[in-house]
C-alpha cells in the first residue's frame, strides 16, 4: 500500500468515525491526516467541529480559521462565508465579541463582494436577531427570525430553518403568546429528533430551550428537555460541552423531586466537567449547591458557594437572602431582595425573588407589604398560567391571609397551593406549605388537626435532612419530645435556633422574649450537656440528631 492509499484510508476512517459521533477518535484520525497532508476544507470544517465537541476551542478556531481560507483558494465564496459564520458563531460563544463580529463581518463581505445571494444570508440574520431579542424588541426579533426562514425555506436548508423555528418560538413565548411559541420550540424537538440539525447546534438548543421552559415555569417540558439532553450526552462519551449544565438541569429537578443526595453528586459531577469547559452555568452549580447545604443547615458551606457563584456571574439570590433570613438577619435579607427586585423584570427570576420577599416581610411583621408582593406574584401566576408558578403564589398568598388572621381564607389557598406541589411531585415545598396549614389549623383551635399537618411536615423534613425546618417544626409541634440532656422544651428549641447561628439578641426576638432570659437557658443548655460553649452545643445537637 502506497502513503498516498494509507493517508486516503485514514481520511476515510476519519469521516467515517465523525459521521459515527465518536469525536475523539475522529479528531485524532483527522488531525493525523492533516499532518501528513494539509486536509480540504470540508474536512477542515469537520476537525472544528470535532474539536469543539471534545472541548478543544482553540484547536477548534485554528482548524475553522484554515477552513474558510481554503474555501476561498477554492473558489467558493458561499462555503467560505459559511465557516466564517461558524467560527464568528463559536467565538461569540466563548465570549471573545470583537473576534466574533469580525468573522461574521468576514462573512457578509464575502458575499457582498462575489455578488451571491445564497442561504448564508439567512445565516448571518441569526445573530443579529439573537441581538435584537436580548434588547427586548421581540416583535423586531420574530420579524427577523422569520425572514431567516423564508430564506431557508427558499433553499431548503434544514438547520436554518430549525434555527429559525426555535427563534420565532422563542420571540414569541417572550412577547407573551405562549401556546404559539411553544408549538415552535415543540417542533425543534422533533427536529432534533430526525437528525434535521447537525451537533454542534443541537446542545445548544437543548440548552436554551431548558432555560426558557424554566423561566415560565413550564417543569413538565423541562424535564422532557432535560431528559433528552441527558440522553444525547451519553450516546456521546467524548462530548465535553452541554454536558456540565445538562448535570446542572438534572440536579435542580432531582432537587425539586426531594432527591438531594443525588442532586448533590450531579452538582460535583457538573463542576468536574464545567472546569475542562466553563461556561455560563458554572455559577448556577455552585449557586445549586448553596441552595442544598443552606436546606441541610450548613450555612457557612452555603454562603461560601453563594460567594463563588457571585464570582462567576450568577446572581445568588433569592438563596443568599433566604440564608441571611435564617440567620435572623431579617432587614439585611429585605433589602437584598429589594435590590434584585429592582434589576429584575423577567417573570421567571421575579417570581422567585417575590416568593422569598413575603417570607421576609412576614418575619419583619410587614404583612400590607407582603400582600403587595404576593398580590404581583398572583398576577405572574395568572399570564400565562403554570402549575409550579400557581403553588408558589397560592403559598405566599396563604401564608399572608394567615398573618392577618384570615386563617380559614389561608386554608383555602394552603391546600391549593400543597394539591399544586403533590401533583408536581416536590415533597419539600408541599412540607413547608403544611406547617402554615398547621399553624392556620391551631388559630381555628383544630389542635389535633394542627398536630397531624405538622407531624407530616416533620417526617419530610426528617426524611430530607431539612435540618433548619426539623427545627422550627419541633419546635411548633406539642408533641415533640426531649430525651436527651435533661433539656426542656423551651431550651431544645433554643438549642436549635443556636444551631443555626443565631445571637441571643435574634432568638430573643424570634420568640418574644427578653434577651437576658435567652442568655440563662443558653447558659442552663450548657451545663445541662456539658458543653463549654456555643459551637460545642451545636455539635452535641447534631451528634445526638436533636436537629
Amino acid at each position: 500500500m502506497t502513503p498516498e492509499t494509507s493517508t486516503n484510508k485514514d481520511l476515510d476512517h476519519g469521516r467515517d468515525l465523525y459521521s459515527k459521533r465518536a469525536w475523539g477518535d475522529a479528531y485524532a484520525r483527522l488531525a493525523e491526516v492533516d499532518r501528513v497532508r494539509p486536509l480540504g476544507a470540508e474536512d477542515l470544517a469537520r476537525l472544528a467541529i470535532a474539536a469543539f465537541l471534545i472541548g478543544k476551542d482553540a484547536e477548534c478556531a485554528d482548524a475553522g480559521a484554515r477552513a474558510y481560507e481554503q474555501a476561498l483558494r477554492d473558489g467558493d465564496p458561499a462555503r467560505a462565508a459559511r465557516y466564517a459564520y461558524h467560527n464568528g458563531m463559536h467565538s461569540l460563544g466563548l465570549g471573545t465579541f470583537a473576534e466574533g463580529l469580525g468573522w461574521l463581518g468576514r462573512a457578509a463581505r464575502v458575499l457582498d463582494e462575489a455578488g451571491l445571494d445564497t442561504v448564508e444570508r439567512g445565516y448571518l440574520i441569526i445573530p443579529q436577531a439573537v441581538r435584537v431579542s436580548g434588547e427586548g424588541d421581540y416583535g423586531a426579533a420574530h420579524a427577523m427570525f422569520t425572514e431567516a426562514g423564508v430564506i431557508a425555506e427558499r433553499f431548503a436548508d434544514d438547520e436554518l430553518k430549525s434555527m429559525a423555528r426555535y427563534g420565532r418560538g422563542e420571540t414569541l413565548i417572550r412577547s407573551g403568546r405562549v401556546a404559539d411559541g411553544l408549538a415552535l420550540v415543540d417542533e425543534t424537538m422533533i427536529a432534533i429528533g430526525a437528525g434535521d440539525i447537525p451537533p454542534h447546534l443541537v446542545g445548544v438548543l437543548y440548552c436554551s430551550a431548558i432555560e426558557l421552559l424554566k423561566s415560565i415555569f413550564d417543569l413538565r417540558r423541562a424535564q422532557d428537555w432535560t431528559a433528552a439532553l441527558g440522553r444525547w450526552c451519553d450516546s456521546q462519551p467524548d462530548l465535553v460541552p452541554f454536558r456540565g449544565p445538562c448535570l446542572v438541569f438534572r440536579a435542580e429537578i432531582m432537587q425539586l423531586h426531594g432527591a438531594w443526595p443525588d442532586a448533590m453528586e450531579e452538582l460535583v459531577r457538573a463542576r468536574e466537567w464545567l472546569a475542562v469547559r466553563p461556561d455560563s452555568t458554572a455559577g448556577s452549580a455552585f449557586y445549586q449547591q448553596g441552595e442544598l447545604y443552606r436546606l441541610l443547615g450548613d450555612f457557612a458551606k452555603a454562603e461560601e458557594l453563594y460567594r463563588e457563584a457571585s464570582r462567576l456571574g450568577k446572581t445568588p439570590l433569592p438563596g443568599l437572602a433566604l440564608l441571611r433570613l435564617a440567620q435572623g438577619q431579617v432587614d439585611a435579607a429585605r433589602a437584598s431582595l429589594q435590590r434584585g427586585l429592582d434589576e429584575t423584570r423577567d417573570r421567571g427570576p421575579r417570581a422567585e425573588l417575590l416568593a422569598a420577599q413575603v417570607e421576609a416581610l412576614l418575619a419583619a411583621s410587614d404583612v400590607g407589604g407582603a400582600r403587595t408582593a404576593a398580590a404581583e406574584l398572583s398576577q405572574l401566576a395568572g399570564a400565562p398560567p403554570a402549575r409550579l408558578l400557581d403553588a408558589i403564589a397560592a403559598q405566599a398568598m396563604g401564608a399572608v391571609l394567615l398573618a392577618e388572621g384570615d386563617a380559614r381564607a389561608a386554608i383555602a389557598q394552603l391546600r391549593a397551593s400543597w394539591i399544586a406541589w403533590r401533583e408536581l411531585d416536590a415533597p419539600y415545598e408541599g412540607a413547608r406549605v403544611r406547617v402554615l396549614v398547621g399553624l392556620a389549623c391551631r388559630a381555628l383551635r383544630d389542635e389535633d388537626g394542627a398536630e397531624m399537618e405538622l407531624d407530616a411536615a416533620r417526617e419530610v423534613f426528617r426524611g430530607l435532612g431539612a435540618a433548619i425546618d426539623l427545627a422550627r417544626v419541633d419546635s411548633l409541634s406539642r408533641t415533640a419530645k426531649v430525651a436527651v440532656g435533661g433539656l426542656t422544651a423551651r431550651e431544645l428549641e433554643i438549642l436549635r435556633l443556636v444551631a443555626t447561628g443565631r445571637t441571643n439578641r435574634a432568638i430573643a426576638t424570634e420568640l418574644v422574649i427578653s434577651e437576658k432570659t435567652v442568655a440563662r437557658h443558653v447558659s442552663n443548655i450548657f451545663d445541662k450537656l456539658g458543653v463549654p460553649s456555643r459551637a460545642a452545643a451545636t455539635a452535641y445537637a447534631y451528634e445526638h440528631k436533636l436537629l
